[in-house]
């Protein structure tokens, strides 16, 4: 009966050969003699010279990452191969030598753990000293203090914690350093001292810089035995950039330490503000001016911050539950990039949309063919906008003119009977007139593909440019508003329009 295949997994610890146990030494020593057993993850480390020096046979991988531009792709290969090895042993047991611990940044050995008893492979881990022991020691932090390790090849601004430690693995090239780097300056500034460690714990090998994160890709010497090590902090300007920051702020000054105006807030009387802010942010995109968008942006924020306080102080939900069902509506909504669902265009992506929203109020036990065609269009909209998305649903079902020909002499029509009323009809029945016609002309709008709020807002500029011009013309000359006639104003008027289309081509 021949004997269960084994992998067992030995670290190499993070320096030379004194820091292997006698039983890891007896380990490689048997596997290499016996030939074809020992395989290494990579020669370059520093206990390979002593299993040269004495003979030990191995294989090493090296040539696996030489052959892939994907590091996911290298250890996936490692695995496959360690795996049929020990399919194939006739001494039933290989063994497989890592840099430092096996539990700690050794992707091939989770790959391992995944598979080997699947495939009927007994799995054994040896521990070596890890290089986070040597990290601890050469530079000088306490980990209880609060430490992340996270790998540089795969670094993401969303895993960064300025609160805590952060020791990054991994970083084998200058390359790496430099995707590494990018990713920091997301959050930390260009100047925030960072360590580089090279070769920690090796004797003569061992280097440690600290350097400004703006140079990290400029420190020579990255290889398989580097780290970079960026150390807590509690400065205002890095902790500011987060948005655990913004979270604690807002619920401070919600908070009976806080202040007095913040407690009392309501979300009624956060109403106004809320459209204030929006409108402000529209007003800045139609300005073209990102520095104020930005500003403005974060005040439209911070009212969606204090919303969800009050609910929180309530007991009722966080911010955080709030990010959790958008997250969940966004990637529920969006098969085609979360899923498997295609969509070429932009109106099919649409289109999907629609059909999910309408499995979702299935779900939640509402049927959207008994639904009022127009519901779902906010009472508070601004007017044209409402208008507009009425008779966008209206159309939705064909109640809808055909051509724009059609749609002209509603205009006309409309504007006629303004005029009917204006000559014959109380101020009530004026505003009903005047109501149909704006009405009328938003249809028109639609029909030419004009968002009429847009046009509006393009008339408003228009007109705010032009009677700024005369105002400006006035206060060149020296004349005030009482003393200006009417046809003086309409003269300057039609010279704004004039100067201002040049200064526009």
């Amino acid at each position: 009966m021949s004997a269960q295949p084994q992998i067992t997994v030995i670290g190499l610890g993070t320096g030379d050969e004194t820091q292997l146990t006698l039983g890891a030494w007896r380990k490689l020593e048997a596997a290499g003699n016996r030939g074809g057993a020992l395989f290494l993850r990579t020669r370059e480390h520093p206990v390979v010279s002593m299993l040269d020096h004495h003979s030990i046979r191995y294989e090493s991988f090296d040539a696996v990452y030489e052959a892939n531009d994907q590091f996911e792709n290298v250890y996936e290969t490692i695995a496959d191969r360690l795996i049929a090895k020990a399919q194939q042993s006739e001494a039933g047991e290989i063994l497989y030598a890592v840099p430092g611990h096996p539990m700690v940044a050794e992707r091939t050995v989770q790959l391992l753990r995944e598979r080997c008893a699947a495939e009927g492979i007994l799995l054994t881990l040896l521990g070596g000293e890890s290089f986070l022991d040597q990290a601890f020691l050469r530079l000088g932090f306490d980990p209880i203090e609060g430490f992340q390790l996270l790998d540089g090849t795969a670094l993401s601004a969303y895993s960064l914690n300025p609160h805590l430690h952060t020791l990054i693995g991994q970083v084998y090239d200058t390359f790496t350093a430099s995707d590494v780097k990018l990713t920091l300056m997301e959050l930390y500034p260009d100047d925030y001292p960072v360590t580089v460690g090279h070769a920690l714990g090796v004797a003569g090998e061992e280097r440690v810089r600290e350097v400004p994160l703006y140079e990290l890709d400029r420190v020579e010497g990255f290889g398989n035995l580097s780290l970079v090590w960026v150390p807590r902090t509690e400065s205002e300007s890095v902790r500011k950039r987060t948005f655990s920051r913004l979270h604690e702020i807002v619920e401070i000054l919600r908070s009976p330490e806080g202040c007095p105006w913040d407690r009392e807030q309501t979300h009624q009387s956060l109403r106004r503000n809320l459209i204030e802010e929006a409108y402000e942010v529209l007003e800045t995109i139609d300005e073209d001016d990102p520095d104020h968008l930005r500003e403005e942006l974060g005040d439209l924020l911070l009212q969606v911050m204090l919303h969800a306080q009050i609910e929180a102080d309530e007991g009722s939900f966080t911010v955080f539950d709030v990010i959790a069902e958008l997250n969940e509506k966004l990637i529920r909504r969006h098969p085609h990039v979360f899923g498997t669902q295609q969509a070429e265009d932009a109106d099919e992506a649409l289109s999907n949309w629609q059909q999910i929203k309408e499995e979702e109020k299935r779900r939640k036990g509402i049927d959207p063919e008994e639904q009022p065609v127009l519901s779902g269009v906010p009472r508070d909209l601004p007017g044209l906008l409402k208008a507009y998305k009425l008779q966008k649903k209206a159309a939705g079902v064909g109640f809808d003119w055909k051509t724009l020909e059609e749609v002209l002499p509603v205009v006309e029509s409309e504007l006629e009977e303004v005029k009917d009323a204006i000559l014959h009809l109380g101020r009530a029945e004026q505003q009903e007139e005047l109501g149909d016609l704006l009405f009328a002309v938003v249809n028109l709008a639609r029909f030419l593909k004009v968002e009429p709020e847009e046009a509006m807002a393009d008339a408003n500029r228009k007109f705010s440019r032009r009677f700024g011009y005369i105002e400006k013309s006035l206060r060149e000359q020296g004349k005030k508003w009482e003393s200006t006639s009417l046809q003086e104003m309409e003269e300057l008027w039609q010279e704004a329009k004039k100067v201002l289309k040049t200064e526009a081509t």
